[in-house]
């Protein structure tokens, strides 16, 4: 069964992307042997995250062949772990996200509606990013490309979730509106990147007020347990993917420093381990067909990342690197504190706790 090497790989990116996150703000780490520091970017994106959503895709159509994609980006983030000869990493990579693209074939044909159209856009978005990657374009070009494929993807299964409220045709028209305007902007980055740029946080921010008002989690918070915390996740979440759009929008295409430095890590950590940190409850279950027991010691890892978050961005924003790198090496005890909670969550989970919350 490829789900367990394919997982225990994606988990190795994870702790590998983290190291060098920590090596990049200024901390002085012994360094892993990899092509360079940049490597940051696609271990997360790809090789982690890609390889992760490549999983959910396969097992929910139950098609070996659905395997490849994953596959091939785990072994791409293998690559730029071992620093094997330049290309084959992003190789790797770019043709596991055509896997991924090539798994919507059947899902459309099964399902034409607005989240699965946007989690295929999603896909397209990530392998024209690894395109850019693979052609020799400079990070910064090819990381709203990949931020676009995250964006996307939870946003069409936020979309989807949202169906037991029946949302009209005008809301679900806001949402194909938003999403339109984040593309239209990756598209304008091509020609103007700064324009482009200010257009993408638009939608981002769209988007984010699109989801606070009308996801589910408006409701769900409300509840108890394990579906208040994936609700508090979710909400927590959409604020720091506005912020992430709103900072877009005031400084454009700013290509490094310390206000990319918050523009990127507002929307990877703030917003995308907000939904992990929830959905893992959801993801697990499905894929790997075991039990998560839910503990209010949840709540630890989801706090201490946005408290460490706001220090991280405070820093950047005031220029205090003291501030960010204390930051950004509590974002890292957060996600390992997240990793252990998970396991022992797996590990301890009665076999009748099986539910599987929205």
């Amino acid at each position: 069964m490829l789900v367990f090497p394919l997982l225990a790989m994606a988990l190795l990116a994870l702790l590998a992307a983290g190291w060098i996150g920590l090596l990049r703000i200024g901390w002085r780490w012994p360094p892993l042997p990899l092509q360079s520091l940049v490597a940051h970017g696609p271990l997360m994106v790809s090789a982690f995250l890609g390889t992760v959503i490549g999983i959910e895709r396969a097992v929910a159509l139950g098609k070996g062949w659905t395997y490849t994609g994953p596959l091939l980006t785990a072994l791409g983030g293998l690559a730029l772990l071992v620093a094997a000869p330049r290309p084959t990493a992003q190789v790797l990579i770019t043709l596991g996200s055509v896997g991924l693209v090539i798994v919507f074939v059947p899902i459309l044909r099964y399902h034409t509606a607005n989240f699965t159209l946007a989690m295929a856009l999603g896909a397209v978005t990530w392998l024209v990013g690894n395109l850019l990657w693979l052609a020799g374009s400079p990070i910064f070009a090819a990381v709203p490309w990949w931020a676009a494929f995250l964006l996307l993807t939870v946003a069409g299964e936020r979309l989807e979730l949202s169906r037991i409220l029946r949302p009209s045709r005008n809301v679900q028209l806001a949402f194909a509106g938003a999403c339109a305007v984040a593309i239209a902007g990756l598209v304008v980055s091509l020609a103007d990147f700064d324009l482009g740029m200010r257009l993408f946080g638009l939608g981002m921010l769209a988007l984010a007020l699109w989801l606070w008002r009308f996801d589910v989690a408006r409701r769900t918070v409300r509840l108890t347990g394990i579906t208040r915390f994936i609700a508090a996740c979710l909400l927590s979440g959409y604020v720091w993917l506005g912020i992430s759009g709103v900072l877009y929008m005031w400084h454009g295409g700013v290509r490094a420093g310390p206000i990319y430095d918050a523009v990127l890590h507002s929307f990877f950590l703030g917003f995308v381990f907000a939904m992990l940190f929830g959905h893992a409850t959801i993801i697990i279950p499905a894929v790997l067909h075991t039990p998560v027991s839910y503990h209010p010691l949840f709540y630890v890892h989801l706090t201490l990342l946005n408290v460490s978050l706001v220090l991280r961005v405070a820093g950047d924003l005031m220029l205090s690197p003291p501030l960010r790198k204390w930051g950004g090496v509590l974002n890292a005890v957060a996600i390992l504190l997240f990793i252990a909670a998970t396991v022992l969550a797996v590990r301890f989970a009665p076999p009748e706790d099986f539910d599987r919350p929205a």
